[in-house]
């Protein structure tokens, strides 16, 4: 349940924030597209990659679609996971907080190690057998790396605010006010941090399936969703303001990614883009962070204004979220694989696998993996 944390005196700790709910749903349907997509460009890292040919409009879509998403919505979801952090902390006190993540993040990574992982690579996909390995084990964390990395962050922000012999923010200071100039030191921090750390570990590489490239934006935003919780911020920026940082995040981010992408090819050096210590890479890593902070300001200022209620099925499919994001890797590979006879062109074949498989996850978290007891308790 995702608790309400208002800055007044009294706190009504029921009440929910619907678009928060409706926000991350949307942002876990993306992730399943963003694999399916993968799929179906080779652009990537995947289970499972189809044998196709791209042309030169789809080649252009799948990257910028692969990229545009990846620049913003996982770290839009540890935005919003650091929002919460805070004032779970503060209800629940240092050991039940740490076991509550545990429980829900920790517990659900090592099933779908255990279990997930294996029956991807040695049932569906048949891949030989090739002996346990502890580094290979701590490797197949698949998709539950994101739980991993949160209960990370989690862990460290509890261990801060253990040694901190100062008590919580007093919620009568004065309060850090949202601004543009604020928003663009953000994107600065996260364009510096994602460059000095792509000088040693490149876009493409990862340590034990984290892909620490990215994680500039992950821990920043992570960071920044702490301090807007203390500043109540997700409340404070003004409709007009979001929807101005959201058209600016699809229209601008488009034009500046066509124009850095035209610029890097013709420098003939277009994988420079991927880290090092180029204008290619610096450019890039400019280009992500802007698209990653105005999209999270844009979506959640847009979404906090008209979409904060549910009806009974997005109820239902936002209950079901996180175990869509558990299981969907098995589900989509096993349609992809049916989906192997069937010839399309990719971009059409991308839609329509998008469609089939985004209701058959959620149907299958509904109607199976939640009943299941072990797992009814975690998810």
């Amino acid at each position: 349940m995702i608790a309400v944390p208002t800055h007044n005196k009294r706190r009504n700790v029921n009440k929910r924030l619907l678009y928060i709910d409706n926000l991350r749903l949307m942002v876990i349907v993306f992730v399943v597209m963003h694999h399916l997509a993968v799929t179906y460009s080779g652009f990537g890292s995947w289970y499972y990659i189809a044998n196709t040919q791209l042309d030169t409009l789809s080649t252009i879509w799948f990257l910028f679609y692969l990229a545009f998403q990846q620049a913003y919505f996982l770290g839009l979801l540890f935005l919003i996971a650091g929002y919460f952090v805070a004032g779970s902390f503060g209800r629940r006190g240092f050991g039940p907080f740490v076991g509550e993540r545990f429980r829900r993040l920790i517990i659900p990574t090592l099933i779908y190690m255990v279990t997930v992982t294996p029956f991807i690579e040695y049932i569906e996909l048949d891949n030989p057998w090739i002996g346990f390995s502890f580094l290979g084990f701590l490797s197949g964390t698949g998709v539950m790396w994101f739980a991993a990395a949160l209960f990370s962050f989690s862990l460290i922000y509890a261990l801060l605010r253990l040694m901190d012999r100062n008590p919580a923010p007093d919620s009568n200071r004065k309060r850090l006010e949202p601004s543009f100039a604020r928003a663009v030191l953000l994107i600065l921090i996260i364009s510096v941090s994602a460059f000095l750390i792509r000088i040693v570990q490149p876009i493409g590489t990862s340590v034990l399936n984290f892909q620490f490239c990215y994680f500039a934006s992950y821990i920043t935003l992570f960071s920044m969703g702490i301090v807007s919780y203390r500043n109540d911020l997700f409340a404070r920026i003004s409709y007009r303001t979001g929807k101005r940082w959201l058209i600016s995040g699809i229209v601008l981010g488009f034009a500046a990614w066509l124009a850095l992408i035209v610029a890097i090819t013709e420098s003939g050096n277009t994988t420079a883009l991927l880290g090092g210590l180029t204008w290619q890479s610096a450019g890039y890593s400019v280009w992500e962070s802007f698209v990653a902070v105005a999209m999270s300001i844009g979506l959640i200022t847009v979404f906090r204004e008209r979409l904060n209620r549910q009806s009974r099925l997005i109820k239902v499919l936002s209950e079901n979220a996180f175990a869509v994001y558990m299981f969907h890797p098995p589900i989509i590979v096993a349609v992809t694989l049916l989906f192997i006879p069937v010839v399309l062109y990719p971009v059409v074949k991308w839609l329509l696998l998008c469609v089939v498989c985004v209701p058959i996850c959620f149907a299958a978290t509904y109607f199976v993996f939640r009943k299941i007891p072990v797992l009814r308790d975690v998810l």
